[in-house]
């Protein structure tokens, strides 16, 4: 939620930080500014707005020469999306933007006498109140004395009067990363993609250390004043890799990268048709002595991580719980020392499954994170990281991120049922044989997308829309039904086709769009008769499964078949479709699928 970017440097610092807002729009929106040294003096000059970048843009000046700023894209938490609330906030001698939420904002107005003085609704700009009362001229004392007084989560970056040509920043919780390159300056943002152009090389700024930006370079201190050494990441995508290279929108084209993030994510962690974890310095050790497996995420990471519970637990006999993130830290746990916890994140910073992880490592050392993004919190604190090699993903609803999520889950699924006997070293490669091949399998989906694309517009007049399907194709509906309303906005619900009869078909009127999967062939016949119960109350049903053709017209409206793979495999294949579905619903609708009403990508706030 939220984005940030921050320069000092020796080129015009406007365009740097509007083209760097331009590529966190993303991250989900509803305002923006920034702000910099009028003319590289002593005066610190905002432009905000309520609205997009490009109104930004509209306000700003053509002809501003400083080179040194910092700008904002603000979801709102406190206070509504006005002008007055955008970010950054000026309070005394102090500018400052943020992410994050000050928890004991109320206390610090009592405090400092702040009621009345302020001029927006949001806890920001109490934050740069705390920081300009304690500032008599030392940025770093002024921000080293704040920051023990504010409860919460959050990522500052602070202009100082007196201090033109420098920006100052500090976080805890919400992410920064930083680089500098000799030919253009220093950079500081909260993700890596508003400055990917400028360098491929990154620092991630850990909690509760001062960053000093500069044009000549970047200084790192912790809370007592000491220079610490920043470890620098190089970033394996180029700034083209997250563009839309001609397609429409960022979801269409990332439904398309599939194949190759699948193959980036699988091929390397396969050695003699066996997973190896050798390259990710995960030890077999991990795995030996585990008896059950907690899966911690939220959204679409807990829906593939329910993919890999029903196929842990299936194939490989090991208890697996999944559970909401935000749920588990304020229940007791039920793991200890032989618990495998695994947490599984696209950004790595999701803020909820952080403070999980955080609990789950007082009842157990054996974490293991499934991110996408390298030196991402989540990976740090964790005790080992697996990477999933899926790129940059930049529409809010997850496509690639979610498949290569499912394929990590399989592997180690793998790896477990290897090094705890409950699988043959024979019946593993059968079926990593198989895992290999989902890629191309992936590429005869994609084929499809004109058939699929066609029932968009059964879908896009529809009040609601039901998916059902038994044992994995159920677990894969509940990331359907997600998909759909996340850009859509239509109500979108997932059912096991088992309880249909037992209250939900209540629900089923005519017309409604059903869509059900039958790819699990343990239970095929079961869901059939499923599917005849929703038709005969009149549901407009499009059924997918691995038959080529269906003999008896009246069991569906729509078939689409995708390829025979081995059950367990078929999920790959789906997902494409529903995700093909969504997408074209969306667009079919007006709406814009890569940044949906309300919704954010990365999810830093509580």
């Amino acid at each position: 939620m939220c984005g940030i970017i921050g320069f000092a440097g020796h080129k015009p610092a406007q365009d740097i930080l509007l083209d760097g807002l331009q590529r966190l729009e993303y991250r989900g929106y509803d305002s923006a500014g920034i702000a910099f040294f009028k003319d590289n003096g002593n005066h610190v000059s905002i432009r905000k707005t309520a609205g997009k970048v490009n109104d930004l843009r509209a306000i700003c000046d053509d002809e501003n020469s400083s080179v040194t700023g910092i700008g904002h894209t603000r979801w709102a938490t406190h206070g509504g999306v006005t002008n007055a609330n955008a970010h950054p906030h000026k309070y005394g001698d102090v500018t400052l933007l943020h992410n994050g939420i000050i928890e004991n904002y109320h206390e610090l107005i009592e405090k400092y006498g702040l009621k009345g003085k302020l001029k927006s609704d949001t806890d920001t700009e109490v934050a740069a109140a705390v920081i300009s009362k304690n500032y008599s001229g030392d940025p770093k004392a002024a921000i080293r004395a704040a920051v023990k007084e504010l409860k919460g989560s959050f990522a500052f970056c602070i202009l100082f009067k007196g201090h033109p040509g420098e920006v100052y920043a500090v976080r805890n919780v919400s992410p920064l990363v930083a680089a500098h390159t000799d030919g253009e300056g220093s950079f500081i943002a909260s993700d890596l993609t508003a400055f990917i152009e400028f360098s491929n090389k990154y620092f991630v700024v850990p909690e509760y250390h001062i960053l000093t930006l500069k044009d000549e370079g970047i200084t790192l201190e912790d809370l007592e004043g000491n220079v610490v050494e920043p470890e620098y990441l190089t970033v394996d995508w180029d700034v083209s890799t997250a563009q839309k290279d001609g397609y429409p929108h960022y979801m269409i084209k990332e439904i398309h990268e599939q194949p190759r993030a699948l193959a980036d994510t699988i091929n390397p962690r396969v050695k003699d048709l066996l997973p190896n974890f050798e390259d990710d310095n995960i030890p077999d050790s991990l795995f030996e002595g585990v008896h059950d497996i907690t899966v911690i995420a939220c959204g679409t990471a807990m829906y593939a991580g329910n993919v890999g519970r029903t196929l842990i637990q299936n194939k490989f006999g090991i208890p697996v719980t999944v559970a909401i993130a935000s749920e588990f830290r304020y229940e007791r746990p039920t793991i200890d020392d032989k618990t495998l916890v695994i947490v599984v994140s696209q950004s790595g910073e999701t803020i909820d499954t952080l403070e999980a992880l955080r609990l789950a490592k007082k009842y157990t050392e054996r974490t293991l994170a499934i991110v996408n993004v390298k030196g991402s919190t989540i990976a740090r604190e964790s005790g080992y990281a697996l990477y999933t090699h899926a790129g940059p993903e930049i529409a809010v609803a997850s496509t690639k991120a979610y498949s290569v999520q499912v394929a990590a889950m399989y592997l180690v699924g793998c790896k477990l049922g290897l090094v705890t006997g409950r699988a043959s070293e024979s019946e593993i490669r059968e079926f990593i044989s198989g895992l290999k091949n989902v890629p191309s399998m992936i590429e005869e989906v994609l084929k499809l997308e004109d058939k699929v694309s066609a029932q968009a517009s059964r879908m896009v007049n529809a009040e609601d829309a039901f998916f059902i399907g038994r044992g994995l194709d159920y677990t894969l509906s509940m990331e359907g039904a997600l998909k759909l309303k996340e850009i859509s906005y239509i109500h979108a619900e997932a059912y096991a086709a088992g309880e249909l009869k037992h209250g939900t078909i209540s629900l089923i009127t005519e017309g409604t769009p059903v869509i059900a999967i039958a790819t699990q062939q343990s239970v095929y016949s079961k869901v059939v008769s499923n599917i005849r119960e929703v038709k005969a109350r009149g549901a407009y049903v499009i059924l997918i499964s691995k038959d080529k053709e269906i003999t008896d017209g009246t069991v569906c409206d729509v078939h689409i078949s995708i390829p025979d793979v081995r059950d367990e495999l078929s999920v790959f294949e789906s997902v494409v479709v529903l995700q093909i579905l969504a997408y074209y619903t969306s667009v079919g609708k007006g709406n814009d699928p890569d940044q949906p009403r309300n919704l954010a990508k990365s999810v830093t706030v509580e």
